[in-house]
C-alpha cells in the first residue's frame, strides 16, 4: 500500500518509523515546523529529520491547507496514518484514500478523547490506559476502532513512565492495522458515543494543586506531572513552589485545607472535603523545589508550618 504520514513530535516519529519498517511504501510525510511552544517542546523528536534520512518527500505546514490537500492527492495514498497532528483535517482529505485515514490516539477510546489523555487518565484514577487506532471522522477521536491495546496503571507509576510505555505500543499497533487493511480482514468496531469522555488542553492553571481534593487524588496528581512536564505547584509564604514528591499520610489530619503541619518526616498538608472534621488523610510532601530552583526535603522546607495557597499571600 501507498501511505501518507501526518505526524509531529516523538509520537509522529515513532509512527513514521513503524511505517518505514513495514512492507508498505511511505510516499509523503507531512509534519509541523519545529515549534518554540514549551509544551510542544516536550517529546520533540523530529519527523522531518527521519523522513529525509529515508528519502521520503516532506511537507512542512501548520495546517491541512489547499497546498497540502493537493500534495496528498498527487501522492495517491491507499491510506493516511496520523499521530500527534495538531490542527483540523477536512473531510476532503481524510476520506481521500481507499482505506480512509487511521488516527492513533493514546487512550482506550471512547474514554479520554481530546488532549493529554495519558496524564488525565492517571490524574483521574483510571486503572488502565492504552493506544487506539481508529478511523478518522468528523469529530475528534470518535471514529470506528480497528486496533486497541491496553496497559495497566501501576500504583507508583508516573506520567512520564506511562507516556513512554504507551509509545512502545505504536509499532505493533501500526503493523496490526496495516496488515488488517492489506489483507481485507479489518473488523471495525463503532464507538459508544454515550460513553465518551473529553479532556481539554492543559495549561499552567491545570498544574495548580487544589487542597480540597482528597490526598490520594493529589498524590496521583504529583506523580502525573513528572519531568519533563510542568510540575504540580502551589504558593508558600508568597513564593510559587513545585511539589516533586509526595505520599498519603499515615495519620488523619483536620483543620483548614492548605495548612502545612511538620509531621511524618515532611510537611503534611491538610486537604479534602470537610477537612474540619478530621476524617481525611493529609498529603505528605517530601520533596519540593523553590522558585529559585533549589530542591529541599519537605521537613526542611516547611519547618515553620504555615499555609499553601492558590496565589501568593
Amino acid at each position: 500500500m501507498r501511505i501518507v504520514s501526518f505526524g509531529f513530535q516523538t509520537w509522529g516519529r515513532k509512527t513514521l518509523q513503524a511505517l518505514i519498517d513495514s512492507e508498505h511504501e511511505v510516499v509523503l510525510a507531512v509534519t509541523h515546523p519545529a515549534s518554540e511552544d514549551s509544551y510542544k517542546g516536550i517529546w520533540s523528536d523530529s519527523v522531518e529529520e527521519l523522513a529525509r534520512e529515508h528519502g521520503i518527500p516532506v511537507h512542512l505546514t501548520e495546517r491541512a491547507d489547499t497546498e497540502t490537500i493537493d500534495l496528498v492527492k498527487r501522492a495517491e495514498p491507499d491510506v493516511i496514518v496520523v499521530n500527534s497532528w495538531y490542527t483540523w483535517m477536512p473531510p476532503e482529505l481524510y476520506t481521500m484514500p481507499t482505506h480512509g485515514t487511521l488516527n492513533l490516539h493514546d487512550s482506550l477510546l471512547p474514554k479520554f478523547t481530546g488532549f493529554s489523555p495519558v496524564l488525565w487518565a492517571l490524574i483521574s484514577g483510571a486503572d488502565e490506559f492504552g493506544l487506539t487506532v481508529h478511523r478518522m471522522d468528523e469529530q475528534l477521536d470518535t471514529g470506528d476502532i480497528l486496533v486497541q491495546h491496553s496497559l495497566p496503571i501501576g500504583p507508583d507509576a508516573t506520567g512520564t513512565e506511562l507516556v513512554l510505555a504507551g509509545m512502545e505500543l505504536i509499532p505493533g499497533a501500526v503493523h496490526e492495522a496495516l496488515e488488517a487493511l492489506a489483507s481485507g480482514t479489518a473488523q471495525w468496531r463503532p464507538q459508544d458515543k454515550a460513553a465518551r469522555t473529553y479532556f481539554h488542553k492543559r495549561s499552567d492553571r491545570d498544574s495548580r494543586m487544589d487542597w480540597n481534593w482528597q490526598a490520594a487524588d493529589l498524590e496521583r496528581f504529583v506523580r502525573a506531572l513528572s519531568a519533563p512536564y510542568p510540575r504540580a505547584f502551589s504558593h508558600y509564604r508568597g513564593e510559587r513552589i513545585e511539589i516533586l514528591e509526595s505520599s498519603v499520610s499515615a495519620a488523619r489530619y483536620g483543620g483548614t485545607p492548605g495548612r502545612v503541619i511538620v509531621q511524618e518526616n515532611g510537611g503534611v498538608v491538610v486537604c479534602g472535603p470537610d477537612a474540619y472534621r478530621g476524617d481525611n488523610h493529609g498529603l505528605l510532601i517530601t520533596r519540593v523545589r523553590s522558585a529559585g530552583g533549589t530542591e529541599y526535603s519537605g521537613a526542611e522546607f516547611f519547618r515553620r508550618g504555615g499555609y499553601l495557597t492558590d496565589r501568593p499571600e
